[in-house]
């Protein structure tokens, strides 16, 4: 996916923020099962990171941020 708006951004930020504290609070929580506990967290770690590549995406691509960045 590629974010192409600011609500786009705003949203994908937000769904970052949830599952970054989804991935603390599953870190955190025992698990009965030491297979599921680790598919929980890897499953968790790869959606934060494919937002944060979405968001950094979207951000390298937006020329006002790189004309003002300019000295």
């Amino acid at each position: 996916m590629n974010l192409q708006s600011i609500p786009e951004l705003e949203n994908t930020r937000r769904k970052l923020s949830e599952l970054e504290e989804a991935y603390t609070a599953a870190a955190e929580r025992s698990f009965a099962n030491a297979h599921i506990r680790e598919a929980t967290l890897t499953s968790l770690r790869e959606l934060i990171n494919q937002l944060k590549e979405e968001i950094a995406r979207y951000e390298a691509h937006q020329p006002a941020r790189r004309e003002a960045a300019r000295p």
